[in-house]
């Protein structure tokens, strides 16, 4: 059982104690109450320590956990709470409070219908119900795709990450005449630009696969699980997008950005290595250090004229080679003339 779990135990355990009206609980009291407590959801013995229990009644009191508990000692060795009625239960709400819990709720209603969140409908009634939330139109709104294909594998692509399991799954990506059998080793799901990707072991090499483009997933309990342990956040630093290269060093990305344009980019860097190299009246000159993949070339062609890349050289001619592409594209498109 995990510390925290039981911590909420031994919590729960001595509220009970300090508030029972009919019996006097010393210190030595509640270490066995809280004992017997932990006992009987693990199901083996489980002594606390007199240093333990007393850092908990040390945290009641406290605001670390928004209870201050009204605890006190009396005839000297004796604890309860001073107000009869206190329980750690019973912690009051003020209007702060309720409002931004009803905004978190309308938040979490947007999420109804993403499979994975299918059993929170019923939490999030409960919360509506208990914090009397309004019935406010929500004033956030998350970009959503509620026609995305793939969302149905969340389920059990989530659990056996968190299993540990192996999976096979049948894939079949936009450039594969047949579909193929993956056996991966899932570690993280990442969603990117209204997609959603499995970063997962293959073959010892790391890879991402689209949701959309899995067909079926069956765990393979015959193989044992390789933990790579993965940290999102390290594993995806110096990336735009999902597409990581375990080769590839990232590089500085220098490009211009027009002056109508820039704030946007200031505003919303493109990584969080992004900085300003130069600014004048015609536009921006910055600068970000990324690995250079798929994912950034689509987003740097995203902005259209209004953006150049002047290095890494082969990167600006890749681009460049990108627009005359699209250019001959136009001036060969014949569209018959409406009547």
């Amino acid at each position: 059982m995990s510390s925290n779990k039981n911590a909420l135990i031994r919590y729960k355990t001595l509220d009970k104690c300090l508030k029972n009206k009919y019996r006097k609980y010393t210190l030595e009291d509640l270490i066995d109450e809280c004992s017997e407590a932990l006992f009987e959801f693990e199901g083996k013995e489980s002594y606390v320590s007199k240093r333990t229990v007393q850092l908990d009644l040390q945290n009641m009191r406290s605001e670390k956990f928004g209870y201050e508990a009204p605890i006190e000692v009396y005839e000297r060795k004796y604890y309860r709470y001073s107000d009869p009625e206190y329980s750690i239960h019973n912690i009051s709400v003020n209007e702060s409070d309720l409002k931004a819990m009803n905004n978190a709720v309308q938040i979490l209603k947007q999420f109804k219908d993403f499979s994975m969140f299918k059993e929170m409908n019923g939490v999030i009634q409960k919360l509506e119900d208990s914090i009397h939330a309004t019935s406010q139109k929500s004033i956030i709104h998350l970009d959503k795709n509620e026609q995305l294909k793939g969302l149905e594998h969340i389920d059990i692509l989530y659990e056996s990450i968190a299993s540990k399991k192996v999976l096979k799954i049948l894939y079949k990506s936009f450039t594969a005449r047949e579909s193929n059998v993956f056996t991966v080793h899932p570690q993280l799901l990442k969603e990117f630009n209204n997609r959603w990707f499995l970063i997962c072991l293959y073959k010892q090499k790391m890879y991402n696969l689209a949701l959309d483009r899995m067909e079926s997933i069956e765990t393979d309990d015959s193989l044992v699980y390789i933990d790579k342990e993965l940290d999102g956040d390290e594993y995806f630093k110096d990336i735009v997008g999902v597409t990581v290269s375990e080769s590839m060093d990232p590089r500085n990305v220098i490009f211009w950005v027009d002056a109508g344009n820039a704030p946007y980019v200031k505003t919303k860097p493109l990584h969080k290595s992004q900085e300003i190299l130069k600014e004048d009246y015609d536009g921006t000159l910055f600068k970000i250090c990324v690995q250079i993949n798929y994912e950034l070339e689509r987003l740097l062609l995203g902005f259209g004229d209004s953006l150049i890349v002047h290095k890494p050289k082969k990167l600006r001619l890749k681009m460049e080679e990108k627009f005359n592409a699209g250019c001959r594209n136009y001036q060969s498109l014949i569209i018959p003339e409406e009547n």
